[in-house]
């Protein structure tokens, strides 16, 4: 038995055929981006997800347009998968690179399974039990000449249910269901490596059998059924939940997915998705869709928000509800764009020039994509705002299951608010927020009001007014205090009080929790803390903090010129607390369990000594 979330030794070897039960196991796919092993993670994540287990993977991705190395590891089980893992279970190695890169992700007592045609592994390593099969030559055997090395990913999909003892019927239909828009023949094809796979004859494959213990109900305690899917695929339903139905957009790794979705999807719904001509041209149409009445939506990653940053300032000044997306990677410039940083807090706050205040949020897991979606389009509108929703690259091609969403009871229609404006109406009244009224509403006393980004008075004329610029930088910020004081504080969980609280936001939550775990179990008095609402900050939380002796704020950017994060220095600036601190990397990985560990323990041990 494999403990969850843990990297446990499966018990000893039976006798061949014997099945040993597991509930957390971590498999890492080691290969080429050409190589399909995205495919077969993403086969695994949705089997697990229909089998009512929890799911979570990890991948990384050339920035080549040829290609080259690439992993994907997914992690799933019974337990509260919380991260995708520290250690590999089992690691599958297709070249020679894969395995020298990668053995050392392989825990003691771990299995490898390697291609003999690619692959010359040291057999003399005893720490590993290594499993050798010719997966190329197989595949071309199976499927035919004709198709060389192709559909091999599908033959290790079924090594891996041999192994596993996964489900073989639902498998098959995920396999038809990829490849069912394909020709007849790429199906039975698929099939044709999928079944050489699960049939090899190789008794050290069939003595590694395995079996997932049937998932319990604590796999989904509302009961209802599980839904799969990665954090792009999460925001674009969240979105369109929301009632949105406009927007646009421009091509930028890894924010393309939701762009293209959207542009599929929204047409079913009504609505309609513009590929602009470039960054500036993509949110200048979506602010125009919102001046129209309908709440628009625009995206993109951290180099591409820069190039929006004008046009967002506009936006702020002109009071247009707005929601944009920007799916962080690796910078500055075109940094490393496959590869995940949150690098882009500050810029999200003050990128614009002059005091141009925006809300900001951010995603903790796939799930929270789907519901941020929801909570950004509702801010948007009530406080007549833009939004930035700041998810990464890890959230964005991170695969979840979770329970799927009572759309009866969230779903918002959307509406277009064309009715008659009193004879009093202003767009822009200093003692109220801003009410716009989209073109073709009647107005009562037959004078319409004027949008601008210049500054303006409660009409909308534009105004060179120092007094009435005072009063309306002060409008634009009041809202922002108003908002602040509905957000609840976050919740604390761990010890109410003690020697550590871990302050994490975005994608870090996973991977903070089970850090929080271990440093219990170990005798720290440790809680943590995490931030969805970036912007404004909810109140309260200085209390929270002189709770505790440390504050480590946990998060993917580099340490600065004064040794603390962007976050943290936020959180510094904000609370002038001195026990506020910075645990930060950047090499374009998320954070394993144990860096967090390791990183909170020299923390803690130099500020004892």
């Amino acid at each position: 038995m494999v403990s969850p979330n843990s990297a446990a030794t499966p018990g000893p070897q039976g006798n061949a055929g014997e099945v040993r039960t597991l509930n957390d196991v971590v498999i890492r796919l080691a290969g080429n981006s050409q190589d399909g092993i995205q495919t077969i993670g993403g086969f695994l994540a949705r089997l697990a997800g229909r089998s009512d287990q929890e799911v979570m993977t990890y991948m990384t991705i050339p920035s080549t347009i040829s290609g080259g190395p690439s992993i994907f590891q997914v992690r799933m089980g019974n337990g509260d998968i919380l991260s995708s893992g520290d250690q590999a279970d089992f690691l599958v190695a297709f070249y020679q690179h894969s395995y020298e890169s990668h053995l050392s992700s392989l825990r003691n007592g771990g299995v490898l399974i390697y291609d003999t045609d690619h692959v010359k592994p040291n057999l003399d390593d005893k720490r590993f039990t290594a499993i050798g099969v010719p997966i190329t030559g197989a595949t071309v055997e199976a499927v035919g000449g004709s198709s060389k090395d192709k559909g091999k990913n599908l033959f290790v999909l079924g090594l891996i249910a041999r192994v596993f003892n996964l489900d073989v019927e639902k498998l098959a239909a995920l396999v038809k269901e990829r490849f069912g828009g394909k020709t007849e023949d790429i199906v039975r094809n698929a099939m044709l490596a999928f079944d050489a796979g699960y049939a090899w004859p190789a008794d050290n494959i069939r003595d590694c059998f395995y079996r997932f213990d049937k998932a319990t109900a604590s796999a989904s305690a509302s009961g209802r059924p599980q839904v799969t899917m990665d954090g792009n695929t999460a925001l674009t339903y969240g979105l369109i939940t929301a009632g949105v139905r406009y927007g646009s957009g421009y091509p930028i790794t890894p924010w393309s997915t939701i762009m293209e979705m959207l542009r599929a999807e929204l047409p079913k719904y009504g609505g309609l998705f513009v590929q602009a001509e470039d960054e500036l041209g993509a949110i200048s149409y979506a602010i125009g869709f919102s001046y129209s009445g309908h709440l628009a939506i625009t995206g993109s990653s951290g180099p591409g928000l820069s190039l929006k940053m004008e046009a967002l300032g506009w936006a702020v000044m002109a009071e247009m509800p707005l929601i944009i997306i920007n799916v962080q990677r690796g910078g500055p410039s075109t940094g490393m764009p496959t590869n995940v940083e949150q690098s882009d807090l500050m810029q999200a706050l003050y990128g614009s020039h002059g005091d141009a205040p925006r809300v900001v949020l951010a995603p903790r897991n796939v799930e929270d994509c789907f519901y941020i979606a929801i909570e950004a389009a509702r801010l948007a509108r009530e406080y007549s705002t833009p939004v930035i929703i700041l998810t990464d690259m890890a959230l964005a091609s991170r695969i979840e299951a979770f329970d799927e969403p009572d759309l009866a009871k969230i779903m918002v229609p959307p509406s277009l608010d064309l009715s008659p404006r009193p004879a009093d109406f202003k767009p822009y009244p200093l003692d109220r927020i801003t009410r716009h009224a989209p073109p073709g509403s009647r107005i009562g006393s037959g004078v319409y009001p004027t949008v601008t980004g210049l500054e303006h008075d409660e009409m909308g004329h534009p105004t060179g007014s120092p007094a009435l610029h005072t009063k309306m930088t002060a409008k634009r910020r009041e809202k922002f205090k108003a908002l602040a004081a509905t957000l609840p504080v976050p919740e604390v969980f761990g010890d109410e009080s003690g020697e550590v609280l871990l302050v994490g936001w975005g994608s870090t939550f996973g991977p903070v929790r089970e850090a929080l775990g271990r440093l219990r179990q170990n005798g720290t008095r440790a809680a943590q803390l995490h931030l969805r609402h970036l912007n404004p900050l909810p109140q309260g939380l200085e209390d929270v903090f002189k709770r505790y002796r440390d504050v480590i704020v946990v998060e993917m950017n580099d340490e600065g010129l004064y040794g603390y994060g962007q976050m943290a220095s936020l959180l510094r600036a904000r609370y002038a607390n001195p026990s506020i601190r910075s645990l930060t990397k950047t090499d374009g990985l998320t954070f394993r369990v144990s860096e967090i560990v390791s990183g909170v323990t020299q923390r803690l041990t130099a500020a004892t000594a």
